[in-house]
């Protein structure tokens, strides 16, 4: 049976608010009051709110309850613009600067605005081209061969520096079909930037409905994410990302097999010891010495993932697979992420999936777990 992630997760963040006792705040969101993440704001995750609410739209309810949610979706992209308040558009103005009791204009520099707010949004080159939000949306249909196809969701991150749309592939990638049966559902996210600071990216994700993981494929050579350069060609050429996108779900066929495979290799709690000591080793000097800081570290992370595959054995059994899940579980939602003054933790563990921060470590895992199949 299929679990509703976002209510799921809805009900478990609730239930640490209320056992953390997090203090409500003024403006509706929470301050933690106990753990690591002492002082932390929860409920306010980054989002855009130029537009003096959260800019977003999904078809399901956030944990945070912000946004416009309509339930089964939406097709008509000029609605979802404006649901998730990305129907703003972006253009290139000169850097101007005075100097001496003169204005004087840079020949190389531009500045990104948005229409709606007059906001800049970062400075960039003469061969700069901005990708509108609606040309995103098209691109992504195209690229899918469907048009008026379901939105799972699209929003702003960061004043509208970066902006993001969600699609869900028809195609469900089922591990153990008859056994553990456990389904994952496949996404393509478009993440785009007007800041300069990167190109444009489409990403193939994984999204296991059971726990809401999001990993990256794990099989060698796999194709799940590629990048578009703001150029004026960038979005130009289709034919290598439907390509690349075929390659994906080809791979995806394959990686369901292997995690198959892992569903049905049995192994002992030392097995899973030793893989998650070789993808956290103790952190020693050059003489060999661990700190106690160190040594407490390592044996709390130790212990954590120790309970999370014990939780997780119950449900997939004690397995490669079942181990893998505990992995990418805890780098998804429990590894501690320090985030940067304006972003919170949520929007740093979000950060994190969407850019693929973990992807070596799952990689390493995925490896590392297959080659007990051998033994």
């Amino acid at each position: 049976m299929s679990t509703d992630v976002n209510e799921k997760f809805a009900n478990e963040r609730r239930a640490l608010m209320q056992s953390t006792g997090a203090r409500r705040r003024t403006d509706g969101t929470y301050a933690a009051t106990v753990g690591y993440d002492r002082g932390e704001v929860i409920g306010r995750d980054g989002l855009d709110t130029s537009g003096g609410t959260a800019a977003l739209y999904t078809t399901t309810p956030a944990w945070h309850g912000l946004g416009t949610v309509v339930p089964g979706g939406v097709s008509d992209i000029d609605t979802v613009l404006r649901l998730g308040q990305i129907d703003f558009t972006v253009s290139k103005v000169p850097v101007k600067y005075s100097y001496d009791g003169s204005d004087r204009v840079m020949d190389d520099r531009w500045v990104t605005v948005r229409s709606d707010t007059r906001a800049a949004l970062g400075t960039v080159g003469q061969r700069y081209t901005v990708f509108q939000q609606r040309t995103i949306f098209e691109f992504l249909e195209d690229l899918a061969d469907t048009h008026g196809v379901l939105w799972e969701s699209a929003g702003a991150l960061r004043g509208g520096r970066r902006v993001f749309v969600t699609m869900q592939v028809p195609e469900s990638i089922v591990i153990d079909r008859g056994g553990l049966d456990d389904e994952i559902r496949l996404f393509i996210v478009a993440i785009n930037s007007h800041d300069g600071t990167s190109q444009a990216e489409v990403v193939v994700t994984p999204w296991r409905v059971v726990c809401a993981n999001t990993e990256r494929f794990a099989l060698a050579d796999a194709h799940s994410r590629w990048a578009i350069r703001h150029t004026a060609g960038g979005l130009g050429n289709l034919a290598e990302a439907r390509r690349t996108l075929g390659l994906t779900l080809k791979y995806a066929e394959a990686f369901e097999a292997e995690e198959t495979a892992l569903a049905r290799t049995n192994i002992v709690i030392d097995d899973f010891h030793r893989v998650i000591a070789d993808l956290w080793p103790l952190k020693t000097d050059d003489d060999g010495q661990a700190t106690k800081q160190a040594v407490t570290v390592y044996n709390h992370r130790h212990d954590v993932l120790d309970a999370m595959f014990r939780a997780e054995a119950e449900r997939a059994g004690r397995t490669a697979y079942a181990a893998e899940r505990t992995i990418t579980d805890y780098l998804d939602h429990v590894a501690p992420r320090r985030p940067g003054k304006s972003m919170s933790e949520e929007l740093a563990r979000a950060t994190a999936l969407l850019e693929g921060t973990d992807d070596e470590t799952k990689t390493k895992a995925h490896k590392r777990l297959l080659h007990l199949r051998t033994r």
